[in-house]
């Protein structure tokens, strides 16, 4: 299991769809989250794209020097980079971060927004662009350690003697992570991509997604790693994570879930279209109509974009629900939690104890630095309570 965590430069807050909460995004607030997840132990951040995003580019290149550890999933758009030029620039970013990127291959899904950056073509035609980009990409970057140069001439893209001088430290490239449910999407993931990454729908929808990509990917001779991209509303109690979910929509209105749905039913992304429908077209909002799944709540995807869903619980619920993705083959889990700082801490501090001993003893809470609390009468160190030492080892 790897444990990733997510720099918001969207916005932050502790509630969705209002100003009230709102948290200004700095370069040293950008840093802090960062800088937490390097020193927690998380694998890495995923840096969202898309026009209501800072660049992902130059916010993760602002903060390579602020961590040591940390890896960068960072976008690649065909259509809107070049494919050697983004094989350029990710070798650059690779070398100079100590071999510490990761590429998220984005097709994108809202049409207005793509004819924005000038693109227009279809869902058909970007994914077979999309298709000859990420091949060209691949080769350049694999050539690039013995000098070679590539020439193709694709229905959408050419290359005529592409050559990289200054190879990445990763070989034969950075790995490449894709998220996409329709079929086309399959397809790609199985024959160009080291992880297929999913939105956080019930473990029987994911289990069909995960067969799938594996047996498309086995017809390619080629394995695929998976990945689950998923809110969390952890708290020391049940009762409490539940009034921390209703409390993150509480000035959430009607007018404004209208406004953002109908903004998300323009796109042609089928997994926007699966996670809108995860919430009945968000007209309901408690507990009870959008715990959709045992402890997954999509009250977030009433006005969010891209992922809509929260695990919801305990520290020992939200263990074991983490458990149940792993048995079905995901490795790599990309979370998020309002607002972002403090939740990093949060989560670490619950679930962090209770993952499996080979990811325990990887991250931060092995150091010989702590945790072990406040001096008790300046004299002692205090002992653990019961509650921090039940629950199950996952």
């Amino acid at each position: 299991m790897q444990i990733f965590w997510f720099i918001p430069t969207h916005g932050d807050s502790r509630y969705l769809g209002t100003t009230e909460g709102a948290r200004a995004l700095s370069p040293e607030y950008l840093r802090q989250i960062a800088v937490a997840a390097d020193s927690l132990g998380y694998e890495g951040v995923l840096i969202p794209t898309g026009r209501s995003c800072e660049d992902p580019w130059v916010v993760a290149s602002s903060l390579i020097p602020a961590t040591t550890r940390l890896k960068f999933l960072v976008a690649v758009r065909p259509g809107l980079h070049q494919p050697a030029l983004a094989a350029r620039m990710a070798s650059t970013f690779d070398r100079l971060s100590g071999g510490r990127l990761l590429i998220n291959l984005v097709t994108g899904g809202d049409q207005i927004e793509l004819e924005g950056d000038g693109l227009f073509q279809d869902h058909p035609t970007r994914y077979a662009q999309a298709t000859e980009f990420i091949h060209i990409w691949r080769e350049i970057l694999a050539r690039s350690h013995q000098g070679e140069t590539l020439d193709y001439q694709g229905q959408h893209l050419q290359v005529k003697g592409a050559k990289l001088l200054f190879p990445p430290l990763q070989k034969p490239h950075p790995p490449v992570y894709f998220g996409g449910s329709s079929p086309v999407a399959h397809e790609l993931a199985a024959q160009y991509t080291e992880a297929y990454l999913t939105w956080g729908e019930p473990p029987a929808e994911v289990a069909k997604k995960i067969a799938d990509v594996r047996e498309k990917a086995a017809r390619h001779g080629r394995e695929v790693k998976f990945g689950i991209r998923l809110h969390v509303i952890v708290r020391e109690t049940e009762a409490q994570a539940w009034q921390a979910a209703e409390d993150l929509i509480r000035y959430v209105d009607d007018d404004t879930v209208a406004r953002a749905q109908a903004v998300f039913a323009r796109m042609d992304s089928e997994g926007q279209r699966r996670m809108a429908a995860l919430h009945a077209r968000g007209t309901k909002r408690t507990r009870a109509e959008l715990e959709i799944s045992p402890n997954l709540w999509a009250g977030v995807g009433l006005v969010r974009g891209g992922a809509g869903t929260a695990l919801v619980g305990d520290p020992q619920t939200v263990a074991a629900r983490l458990q149940e993705y792993a048995a079905l083959g995901i490795e790599r889990f990309v979370l998020s939690g309002y607002p972002h700082l403090e939740e990093a801490y949060r989560f670490a501090e619950l679930v962090f104890p209770l993952l499996p001993l080979p990811l325990r003893e990887k991250l931060a809470g092995g150091s010989p630095l702590g945790p072990f609390g406040e001096t008790v009468g300046n004299q002692f160190s205090p002992t653990a309570s019961a509650s921090s030492t039940q629950g199950p080892s996952l």
